[in-house]
């Protein structure tokens, strides 16, 4: 099937992660010149910088992995689950492909998707034993046709205005890409997973399946306490931090740097999301306008804190962070309207993700 292939598409998960294979999904994926994306738990797997890597895939993935995957002839998914935020509709993903499926569990063999082929065991010693037995090959009209895709459907977020992308972008800049990051769940996970580029396995943690809001601030603790030499960042919404920011004063007490940014929009943005475009706005308690202050919270907890408005005060406050070497909670007020994009609707196929701009031609188009 492999060798057959004239257009194929590494789907990762964080199966990869966890058998250390990363180095030699790499080498396959050079070896057969196949063009690769990842669920959120696959982050790190492959690098994120790559040539040949398409972004992630899903209800929040790239248009390039989503309208990639439904032009690829054979799609190799190791270590992932085709759970639905990955797949969207599944009768209609990747349909025009052959199905290559490597996992540990049998149970998770077609059980959500039905695949052509499949090897139970260990990532690392599969993908080992697959490299020896196939040969190299080029494909440059394959590669082409994604790099077109890459130019049709370049990343469209504002860097100048004060958003969650935005504040992202900002933290892989100044931080060099090379921060451990972790994630509570939500909008800001999301931009988490989009707009920084991840070099290694474990550099990014997160909550996959059970979506626990807030998990990210004590996984930056643990985070530190294992890497005492990187710079660990824990990216929270104002609903996340909620649930868990008493960990703060772990943080302080054991004297354990990690750096808090909250995204803080005012609202549970995920949820509103929906409620905004398939609910017809009805904000059912969603809205978290209250008098708590999150930079006095964290100064009485004994950390410093500083909120941040605008992308300049977040750039000098971040760097104020990183050289403090103490914990160190930012409060960034962003709009409680911002989204993330692109988007697939619930139940929808997963080639049929949009963004602002297609909704904005789609209302157009209906008023006329």
């Amino acid at each position: 099937m492999i060798e057959n292939s004239k257009k194929p598409m590494i789907l990762v998960g964080g199966g990869v992660v966890a058998a250390d294979a990363s180095k030699e999904l790499k080498k396959f994926a050079e070896k057969i010149d196949a063009v690769v994306c990842d669920t959120l738990m696959g982050k790190g797997a492959f690098p994120g910088t790559d040539d040949r890597y398409t972004g992630m895939i899903g209800m929040h993935g790239t248009k390039v992995s989503n309208f990639g995957i439904n032009q690829a002839d054979l799609v190799i998914v190791v270590g992932a689950r085709f759970s639905d935020r990955v797949t969207g509709n599944a009768s209609k993903f990747a349909n025009q492909a052959k199905l290559l499926h490597i996992d540990i569990d049998a149970a998770e063999i077609n059980k959500n998707v039905e695949v052509d082929a499949s090897v139970v065991g260990d990532a690392k010693e599969i993908l080992k034993m697959i490299s020896t037995r196939i040969k190299a090959s080029k494909k440059p009209e394959w590669r082409a046709q994604i790099d077109a895709l890459k130019e049709q459907y370049p990343d469209h977020a504002d860097m100048n205005e004060f958003s969650g992308p935005a504040i992202i972008n900002k933290i892989y800049e100044l931080t060099e890409g090379n921060a451990t990051i972790t994630t509570d769940v939500g909008q800001h996970q999301m931009w988490a997973a989009q707009y920084y580029k991840y070099e290694r396995p474990r550099q990014f943690l997160t909550s996959g399946g059970l979506g626990t809001m807030g998990y990210g601030l004590g996984a930056a603790i643990g985070a530190k306490c294992g890497c005492p030499d990187k710079v660990v960042v824990n990216i929270a919404g104002d609903g996340c931090f909620r649930m868990n920011m008493n960990e703060i004063a772990t943080a302080t007490r054991s004297e354990i740097p990690v750096i808090e940014v909250v995204v803080n929009n005012h609202v549970l943005g995920m949820v509103r999301q929906w409620q905004n475009l398939f609910y017809g706005e009805r904000y059912s308690s969603t809205t978290l306008y209250d008098k708590v202050d999150f930079v006095k919270l964290a100064e009485a907890m004994g950390a410093k804190a500083k909120r941040v408005e605008t992308i300049e005060e977040f750039e000098a406050a971040f760097k104020e962070a990183v050289a403090s070497n103490e914990p160190y909670l930012l409060d960034c007020i962003i709009d409680s309207d911002d989204k993330v994009w692109p988007m697939v609707a619930p139940g929808g196929s997963i080639s049929d993700a949009f963004n602002e701009e297609d909704l904005e031609k789609q209302k157009q188009e209906e008023s006329k």
